[in-house]
């Protein structure tokens, strides 16, 4: 059987360093992951243990996982969309109710960033996590 294009088979190792799956905590998994597939037109896939996964299309999971003894604490997640579907996202975003912004720390809602020659925004997800969509990959010193 041959895997899905964005999917690694089982035994094919890598030959560089790559993220492939991190674990997103949330209070509730499933409100959670099904909150940022519909931001990022996604799907959740079924279960894995206590994980629910939302592929991200480039051989990365993000693994929810509920936390049911302790606070989530807020991470940071950057997601380089493209930019044919950034306008969607934030569409998507207006219709669930939620604000985004043009810069990390909350102070310009409603608004987008231009930076590196593309768009971005940041928004909260259930659990407070800061999530960012961005269509330009940030520009790093060399």
């Amino acid at each position: 059987m041959t895997p899905a294009p964005h999917q690694h088979a089982p035994d094919q190792g890598a030959t560089v360093v790559q993220l492939n799956h991190t674990a997103v905590y949330a209070t509730d998994r499933s409100l959670s992951a099904e909150f940022i597939a519909a931001v990022l037109g996604l799907e959740v896939g079924a279960p894995i243990g206590p994980f629910l996964p939302v592929d991200l299309g480039n051989g990365v999971t993000l693994d929810y996982y509920e936390l049911k003894d302790a606070p989530v604490q807020s991470q940071h997640y950057a997601f380089l969309v493209p930019d044919a579907q950034f306008d969607g996202m934030i569409t998507r975003l207006e219709v669930l109710g939620v604000t985004h912004y043009a810069d990390p720390g909350h102070t310009e809602p409603g608004r987008i960033n231009r930076l590196f020659g593309g768009r971005g925004a940041y928004f909260e997800d259930p659990d407070g996590h800061n999530m960012e969509i961005m269509t330009r990959p940030y520009a790093r010193p060399r």
